[in-house]
């Protein structure tokens, strides 16, 4: 994990607590705290690695196969009214994605996911997101239509979240045509690499 991204999560993490710090200052300490607040968020993001190999390319990260675990079920309504169910897939890559509107890493991480979809659903990858914060469907349908997010996205629970141990947010995993856990990260993935084991899963 890049220097950047860690500062992305811990910007994530910390910003809360900056902005009720922020809310007790003078008004012209809280609108120059807030400039600085935007500032960072900025910076970090925008050094967060946007999917760009100029930094050089980094090993594959996937799971050997002999060492892959069967992926825990997953059956959910989502919001739309459908069934989500992972053995459905059973023969699909599947990019399961536990994210939230308001978690800013996985925002960051949206339109890469919509990207993948719209490159590789043809050739196998299904995609899958899990709202971990509990939000309202009136709430996410509307991101999504912004976003122009196309595959299923369910609300999850607690218990999903200790099944698939997403107790941070963004996680995202690859689940290869066997239903095997083939990737699990938490926080902001590299773009690259995370798209070359797509690839290397598709195949």
């Amino acid at each position: 994990m890049t220097t950047e991204v860690k500062l992305m999560m811990h910007f994530e993490r910390f910003s809360s607590a900056i902005r009720a710090l922020i809310q007790s200052w003078s008004p012209l300490g809280a609108t120059l705290g807030a400039i600085l607040l935007v500032e960072i968020g900025v910076q970090t993001v925008a050094q967060s690695g946007q999917g760009s190999t100029s930094q050089g390319a980094a090993a594959p990260s996937l799971i050997p196969s002999q060492s892959r675990l069967p992926a825990p079920e997953l059956n959910l309504t989502d919001i739309a009214g459908s069934n989500v169910n992972l053995a459905s897939y059973r023969g699909k890559v599947v990019l399961l994605d536990f994210w939230a509107v308001d978690c800013g890493g996985c925002v960051i991480e949206i339109p890469w996911y919509v990207e993948f979809d719209k490159k590789y659903h043809d050739k196998g990858l299904q995609l899958i997101g899990i709202d971990m914060y509990g939000e309202s469907p009136a709430y996410i349908k509307p991101f999504m239509q912004k976003s122009h997010m196309q595959y299923p996205v369910a609300v999850g629970n607690d218990e999903i979240g200790k099944r698939f141990h997403a107790d941070e947010l963004p996680k995202t995993m690859l689940i290869d045509r066997q239903g095997r856990v083939a990737v699990s990260h938490v926080g902001i993935v590299d773009k690259a690499t995370f798209e070359r084991d797509i690839q290397d899963l598709l195949k």
